[in-house]
């Protein structure tokens, strides 16, 4: 009892409860694209996550992870809106979110 006390308090994965990993959905095709919706259950809902996936002609796949801060209740409605966020986000980005982020090329030194 203490030990699950403890792991509730710190974030041990104890429970099925603590597991915020979920199976991905079915891909969803949109214009060039695949969208994955692959959201985490945190605290009884899901949060809006998942995957873009565009193949190329040698067969391999450009991927960008797509996270959001909203939370949904049910599994089919996160599905639902990871779906549509996704491609409001290809028709205005496109092809860009594949390109490196700066950011992350050079960190700040301090």
């Amino acid at each position: 009892m203490f030990k699950r006390l403890l792991s509730g308090l710190f974030g041990g994965h104890g429970s099925d409860e603590t597991n915020t990993g979920t199976k991905a959905a079915e891909p969803v095709e949109y214009k060039e694209y695949l969208i994955v919706s692959q959201p985490d259950h945190q605290s009884g809902q899901y949060r809006v996550s998942g995957w873009i996936r565009k193949l190329d002609n040698q067969g391999g796949a450009q991927e960008h992870r797509f996270e959001r801060s909203d939370m949904v209740p049910g599994r089919d409605a996160c599905d639902a809106l990871m779906v549509s966020k996704a491609q409001r986000y290809i028709d205005e980005v496109g092809d860009a979110m594949f390109e490196p982020d700066p950011r992350r090329e050079n960190p700040p030194t301090s």
